[in-house]
C-alpha cells in the first residue's frame, strides 16, 4: 500500500514492518538484483552522532543506471539535479518505519515533460522494486 506524505509532492511512502536499516538493505538487495548500481548509502543517524545529537534512523540510497537516466536528461537535462534516484528509510517519531522514493513520473513533470513513457516505466519499475523488497 501507497501513501503520500502530507505536503510532499511527488514522495512516495511505503510503511515496512522492518526496522530502517534492514528496510534499506532489502531494497538495496532488489535494486542489485535487477542489476542497478548503488553509487552510495548515507546513514544520516550516523552523521547526527557525530555532531552529538540524536536521529532516530534514517537511511538515503542513491542509485539508478544511465540507461534509465540518459534518456530522460536527453528530454531534459535539468533531471541530472534530481538523478540518480534515491530512496530513503526511517523511523518515525511513532517507531513506524517507511520507505520513501521520488516517483520518477513527478520529476519528469518538475522538468517540464508533460509525457514521458520513459519515466512512466521507471514508476513502476521502481514501484515493483519497493514493493517487492518490503514482503517476506
Amino acid at each position: 500500500m501507497t501513501e503520500t506524505m502530507p505536503g510532499i509532492e511527488g514522495l512516495v511512502v511505503l510503511p515496512s514492518r522492518f526496522a530502517a536499516r534492514e528496510t534499506l538493505d532489502r531494497f538495496e538487495a532488489s535494486v542489485r538484483r535487477k542489476g542497478l548500481l548503488v553509487f552510495a548509502r548515507i546513514d544520516h543517524a550516523a552523521g547526527a552522532a557525530k555532531i552529538g545529537q540524536r536521529l532516530r534512523p534514517t537511511e538515503l540510497l542513491i542509485f539508478g543506471h544511465p540507461q534509465g537516466g540518459t534518456p530522460l536528461m536527453e528530454t531534459a537535462q535539468t533531471l541530472g539535479i534530481d538523478l540518480p534516484l534515491r530512496a530513503l528509510a526511517w523511523e518515525d517519531a511513532a517507531g513506524q518505519v517507511w520507505l520513501g522514493y521520488n516517483d520518477p513520473g513527478y520529476l519528469a513533470r518538475r522538468h517540464g515533460l508533460v509525457e514521458s513513457p520513459a519515466a512512466e516505466a521507471l514508476s513502476r519499475a521502481l514501484a515493483a522494486l519497493a514493493t517487492a523488497s518490503l514482503e517476506g
